[in-house]
């Protein structure tokens, strides 16, 4: 879709930094996520209508074309068969519907959100997670815009056990602020949930990173909304089994997940920096059995 005239001033590198990072981020986000809790249709509509000046929104995929919030739209679900899951026991698919950004091999314990912009794997987890497993693995970025679908979903059979949640700031997660600002994913509000596959229980990492006008996750598997007034627990003990494919949670609004394996799974065909996917699409490979 050609960008409007709005679009185009707004994907001018400057401007974007400046309006989206060079303001008060946590106050703004704050602000959005009782803005958007506000139930009145008219008012959706009307949101909804200066959404799609910005954003190519695209509501056809969706369950309901009605909503009383803008919050409601924002987490709306598919109609059913909107998505396909990739069946395929040896696929890890993707979790969301997404822009790859930075993707590839771990290199050591260090890793990429933008080309000259490395950051460490220990930074990312925090103090209390064990990177170890993801040494010298592999990792796919994964960039949710405003307009995209922004409920996610098991990559595989699997188990989640842990989560741990590191509150932070609301930096914008875009292309053109990972080039600038160091370790933003470091930086930004996220949680690392600790995950095992059914099949040969290997250890999967699946990070949601929040983002300016997103510093709201939820879980099914907790009885909490993790968000930036949230004071804890921050480790978080569980044990959720979910099938490939199947719900787990949702942003507020857009942001990035970072999926995480060991050594020896690949990217799949087609996974490369900006690619467009859709969830349940071949992520990685899993390794060959021998």
């Amino acid at each position: 879709m050609k960008p409007n005239l709005l679009q185009r001033i707004f994907l001018q590198e400057d401007l974007n930094f400046l309006f989206t990072n060079r303001v008060p981020r946590i106050a703004l986000t704050r602000a959005m996520g009782w803005f958007s809790q506000i139930r009145s249709p008219l008012l959706a509509r009307a949101s909804i209508a200066v959404w799609r000046l910005f954003t190519d929104l695209d509501l056809s995929d969706a369950r309901q074309q009605r909503f009383a919030s803008l919050h409601e739209c924002f987490t709306r679900e598919l109609r059913p068969g909107a998505r396909t899951i990739d069946p395929d026991a040896d696929v890890l698919c993707s979790p969301s519907d997404a822009i790859v950004g930075a993707c590839g091999d771990v290199q050591g314990t260090q890793l990429f959100q933008a080309k000259g912009f490395p950051y460490a794997l220990g930074d990312l987890f925090g103090p209390t997670q064990d990177s170890t497993p993801f040494h010298d693995g592999v990792y796919v970025t994964l960039r949710l815009t405003s307009a995209m679908y922004h409920r996610f979903h098991a990559p595989h059979d699997l188990e989640v056990d842990h989560v741990t949640y590191l509150s932070g700031d609301t930096w914008n997660v875009n292309p053109i602020a990972l080039k600038r600002v160091e370790r933003l994913f470091c930086r930004n509000e996220r949680a690392v949930l600790r995950t095992r596959l059914s099949r040969g229980g290997q250890p999967i990492a699946i990070v949601p990173v929040a983002a300016i006008l997103v510093a709201s996750m939820r879980f099914h598997f907790l009885d909490v909304l993790l968000h930036l007034r949230y004071r804890g627990p921050h480790e978080i003990a569980c044990r959720a089994h979910y099938a490939k494919g199947e719900e787990m949670g949702w942003f507020q609004h857009g942001s990035t997940i970072i999926v995480f394996a060991p050594r020896g799974f690949t990217l799949s065909e087609g996974i490369e920096p900006g690619a467009r996917i859709r969830m349940g699409r071949a992520l990685l490979q899993l390794p060959t059995e021998p």
